[in-house]
């Protein structure tokens, strides 16, 4: 048994290896950027990507610029409170025309409990939120809202940023958006999902850092995290996917924030992501089914995991305190807007809420007039007296 895992896990490494280093094949020394927390990000040219090793992009031609912007932004310099920045930013940017790749290590590999899992989700270790649902598997948990009474084309959101701890290396905690469309039952659930979370097991440190996902099978087997696999085309130099994010809020005291909008472009017809005020790239609308038209459903909050059969944990989601304590306290995401068919920005209607367990994670939701718009407070302290 030990020599077949011992086989297992050099097969694994040897094949994550050859593919990131064929994918980043004439990158130069002068080409690498190192972060100040350890991370190395090779410098990659847009054209030698991980993205174009999927069989769908074959005769892809890249799109450097989306054909439109969705209307109704607020302005982006006066919406944010505090910016954040990341960190490999001290050590210099990429250079035009090129795309920041974190480099995956031996031991980033090794370090998860299933090396073939690398970089992917679970399926079966998956919540079914979609459509809202009261079910749960085990090691979830969830604190979110939802909405599900139109056809989506993007949603738009300000969040803050905070270093949840993890009980165990295994754990994560994270923040995030999803535009969803299919289902479960069918095993064709197509998902794209942005946000920042604490995964120790997967980075090898507890720095909170800028993640993607996508999937287009319920994650049997299409999909990943950030660039780990063939599908999201970067375009841009400033943002490395998977980089860590600085600096976080402070419980009771400036809050550090930063926006996540994702559109469908009505003329390309990708997806596309921008963080801040930066244009990332795109999904490709060709990876999906059901998103090469439009979502069924948006939702927004936060996300718990501990490995099944632990028992309750006490890794923290968000600020690591409840809703109830309120801004500078607890976790927010403001500002929560939905494109529309006319690829206009505007408040989502008919908003539910999903928490299973709120004494140890929770949900509230609300409408101000001001540029927080439709907002929701969630998060907790996971185990605690009066969640066992």
């Amino acid at each position: 048994m030990a020599a077949t895992r011992a086989c297992l896990v050099s097969l694994v490494v040897a094949l994550a290896f050859l593919f990131f280093f064929e994918g980043t094949a004439g990158v130069s020394e002068q080409d690498l950027r190192q972060s100040p927390d350890g991370d190395i990000f090779d410098c990659v040219p847009v054209s030698k990507q991980p993205a174009f090793d999927n069989p769908l992009l074959k005769n892809h031609t890249i799109q450097m610029r989306p054909f439109y912007h969705p209307g109704g932004l607020y302005d982006d310099s006066n919406n944010v409170l505090h910016p954040i920045t990341q960190t490999w930013h001290q050590n210099g940017r990429c250079p035009e025309n090129s795309v920041p790749i974190r480099r995956t290590k031996e031991e980033d590999v090794l370090r998860a409990s299933l090396v073939n899992w690398y970089g992917k989700k679970r399926p079966k270790n998956i919540l079914k939120l979609y459509p809202v649902s009261s079910d749960v598997t085990s090691g979830h948990q969830h604190a979110v809202a939802s909405s599900s009474l139109d056809k989506y084309y993007g949603t738009k959101i300000t969040t803050n940023l905070w270093k949840p701890t993890t009980e165990t290396a295994q754990d994560f905690s994270l923040t995030q958006l999803w535009i969803i469309a299919g289902s479960y039952g069918n095993n064709d659930l197509n998902t794209i999902e942005a946000g920042w979370q604490v995964y120790p097991a997967m980075y090898g440190d507890a720095n909170p850092r800028l993640f993607i996902y996508w999937t287009s099978d319920a994650y049997q087997k299409t999909g990943c995290y950030n660039l780990f696999c063939s599908g999201f085309v970067q375009t841009n130099e400033q943002i490395a996917i998977g980089g860590s994010l600085s600096p976080q809020s402070v419980y009771g005291g400036s809050q550090y924030e930063f926006d996540i909008l994702i559109w469908k472009d009505p003329t390309g017809g990708n997806w596309w992501l921008q963080v801040g005020s930066t244009i990332v790239g795109y999904w490709p609308s060709s990876i999906f089914s059901y998103l090469a038209s439009s979502a069924s459903y948006v939702q927004w909050g936060g996300e718990v995991y501990s490995p099944p059969n632990a028992g309750q944990t006490s890794t923290q989601m968000g600020s690591g305190h409840f809703p109830s304590e309120w801004y500078g306290k607890a976790s927010y995401i403001r500002n929560i807007q939905v494109v529309d068919s006319s690829s206009y920005l505007r408040l989502p209607n008919g908003l539910g809420l999903i928490h299973q367990w709120p004494n140890c994670y929770n949900v509230q939701n609300g409408t101000s007039s001001n540029e927080w718009g439709t907002y929701i407070f969630y998060g907790g302290p996971g185990r605690n007296s009066k969640c066992p």
